[in-house]
């Protein structure tokens, strides 16, 4: 349950699409990392907030209490911290696992790829930030998605507007899960979760409530500098400053236009102390209407500063920025996008089919395929001793092979190949 296989079609559909993610995170000069599937229970307890429930647990024979990678951030800060490593900029792409109620048609499984490109060090505030959003916003266009906005919080503002509002420190990491779910609820049923199972008072509620629901660009940061009572949070005010900044780094980079400052964005985990954001994909519904209607959150990310400390027996600390792109999420938006345009997808890279028009010719074939492997060519002929050539040809049009080379007995006595264009008929001896 919550997992599957993938035919050939969706493996090489699942290839292309990685390979794009890939070629972005070594653009931005990222080295590879690669880390076990199992961590120790302890590595991963604590760091998930209410997700830490979804965690696999194992137990080996040894009685060492293991668990399945929840994601690709921990193991990093993990490997961090036993390297005793200040400084890295990696990317890593592997599967994760949740022991979540599968919704498969949503893209929701117990096993997935995430693919994670991070920034560990102490680097000027919001450069290594601004860059992780340059990535998001490089990929999302090159992937031709459809229309998105990358949504941008902090989360010492959003501690701030909780401080101000009233909520005692305690009850913070549980207000934000709840704030959390402000883009698939309306506000009325989030105050009511805040009132009713968090325990905040109505008043703390309607007070998160007026700022929550703003967002904006750097116009909304100035007015939220000037609040009279946010701008009197040490925390909150550090935030805004860094939003500011950030926001002047990324009008250099060209893409303010596709950002949104939300002070609703809360993301749920444990580990974030700073920037936080998430790229959301738009739908127009039907034309007349202005309002786009978002599909889902398809990457994520931000600052966790503290994560790394908790490794370290000394506690020392690595600041990290990173992003997670959404890959099964964007995967079934393109496989749905497939189907629906009709378009066959290659599943092999063959560049050229071995083929012979006559009987008593395996030996030919045989050897000529070779040469072509031997050359690196991406070659392949049919198991057979004597196919028909139709039946060669009709496998060339099946599989998309765009040429045949054919060696019949006068090629043989020319000593020369007959190279035929699949598609055209177009035939030249060489």
């Amino acid at each position: 349950q919550g997992t599957r296989d993938h035919p050939p079609a969706q493996a090489a559909l699942r290839e292309r699409l990685l390979s794009a993610v890939v070629s972005c995170f070594k653009r931005h000069g990222a080295a590879a990392i690669d880390t076990p599937v199992l961590e120790l229970r302890e590595t991963l307890m604590g760091k998930y907030g209410e997700d830490t429930k979804l965690i696999y647990e194992l137990q080996d024979q040894g009685g060492e209490l293991l668990a399945l990678r929840y994601d690709l951030t921990v193991p990093f800060a993990r490997y961090l911290a036993m390297n005793k490593i200040t400084n890295m900029k990696r990317y890593h792409v592997a599967k994760v696992y949740r022991r979540d109620n599968p919704a498969t048609t949503r893209g929701r499984y117990r096993e997935f790829y995430q693919c994670d490109f991070d920034i560990a060090g102490q680097f000027d505030p919001m450069i290594p930030d601004a860059e992780c959003l340059k990535i998001v916003h490089e990929i999302l266009t090159d992937l031709q998605l459809g229309d998105f906005v990358i949504k941008v919080n902090d989360r010492r503002i959003l501690n701030g507007v909780f401080a101000v509002c009233g909520v005692p420190e305690s009850k913070f990491i549980p207000a934000c899960s709840t704030v959390d779910k402000l883009d698939k609820v309306p506000w009325e049923e989030v105050r009511s979760e805040m009132v009713g199972e968090k325990g905040l008072s109505p008043e703390a509620a309607d007070g998160i409530g007026e700022y929550v629901q703003l967002h904006g660009g750097l116009d909304l940061i100035e007015q939220l500098l000037q609040d009279p009572k946010l701008s009197q949070h040490k925390l909150a005010r550090e935030g805004l400053g860094d939003m500011k900044l950030l926001f002047e780094y990324l009008t250099l980079f060209g893409i303010t236009g596709k950002i949104s400052f939300d002070l609703s964005l809360a993301r749920g985990l444990d580990y974030y102390t700073g920037v936080i954001f998430e790229a959301v994909l738009l739908q127009q519904e039907n034309q007349h209407v202005e309002e786009s209607v978002s599909v889902g959150s398809v990457a994520g990310g931000g600052r966790y500063d503290g994560l790394v400390g908790m490794f370290d027996p000394k506690g020392r600390k690595v600041p990290c920025v990173g992003v997670s792109i959404g890959i099964e999420r964007i995967f079934s938006i393109l496989e749905q996008r497939l189907e629906a345009s009709g378009e066959k997808l290659r599943t092999t890279e063959t560049q050229v089919l071995v083929a012979t028009p006559q009987k008593h010719l395996l030996a030919a074939r045989l050897k000529l395929i070779s040469e072509l492997w031997d050359a690196g060519i991406k070659a392949e002929m049919l198991y057979k001793k004597d196919p028909k050539l139709l039946k060669q040809l009709q496998y060339c049009e099946d599989t998309g092979i765009p040429l045949a080379a054919i060696v019949g007995e006068q090629e043989l006595a020319d000593g020369v190949v007959k190279l035929r264009d699949v598609a055209t008929r177009e035939e030249v001896r060489m």
